[in-house]
């Protein structure tokens, strides 16, 4: 089972498109957010390993989550935020009053960013990464700490829609999608939680 767990609050959520750059730090509500989920996963049965994006926001939200289960942070570029290229650093306002923005949100597979990625590699590498740290630890529980859309991707990915679908998927700050990857096919658990147990995740 994979637990993709979002990177708290930060002080340009919802503002600004931080992608990839460097120096982005938890806000004191994210912080927050990132203790209660650590203690959500602590009650978990068992935890194998702890992977996180290497960006400072991730490896903040991931500390209490080693601190809680013991175990050491991995840090791994697959689970990076999407490379928003010249869009990096830019207020959502004005990006949502270009024409593109219209596309990001409507038909986001025929969209790159300027000098960065498309969703369709983002997707591509986010379900690679997944496949590599699930082959490390066969029949394990394994958390992940990354971000927005490289969660939703893999959300989307797992429950079959189309890419041009997975902005119609929320993932929350702090909040836990679950996955079990069987030999018949991934099978979604939870989406977007942020409240309910994550002790007694298993298939209905």
């Amino acid at each position: 089972m994979i637990l993709l767990v979002r990177h708290g609050q930060t002080p340009t959520t919802g503002k600004i498109l931080p992608g990839r750059a460097s120096g982005l730090h938890l806000s004191e509500e994210g912080r927050a957010q990132a203790a209660a989920v650590a203690e959500r996963i602590a009650e978990m049965p068992r935890v194998d390993a702890l992977y996180a994006s290497p960006l400072e926001r991730t490896r903040e939200t991931a500390a209490p989550i080693a601190k809680a289960t013991g175990l050491r942070t991995i840090p791994h570029k697959g689970l990076l935020e999407c490379d928003f290229g010249e869009w990096t650093g830019a207020k959502l306002s004005d990006l949502f009053k270009k024409p593109e923005g219209t596309t990001v949100q409507r038909s986001p597979s025929s969209f790159r960013f300027p000098g960065g990625e498309s969703f369709t590699e983002m997707q591509a590498r986010i379900v690679g990464a997944l496949d590599d740290i699930r082959s490390r630890h066969p029949g394990g529980t394994v958390v992940c700490v990354s971000h927005a859309d490289p969660i939703k991707a893999d959300v989307a990915h797992a429950m079959g829609p189309h890419l041009d679908l997975f902005q119609r998927i929320v993932i929350g700050t702090c909040s836990g999608s679950a996955v079990i990857h069987s030999p018949t096919g991934p099978v979604v658990l939870c989406v977007n939680s942020t409240g309910r147990s994550l002790r007694d995740l298993r298939p209905s």
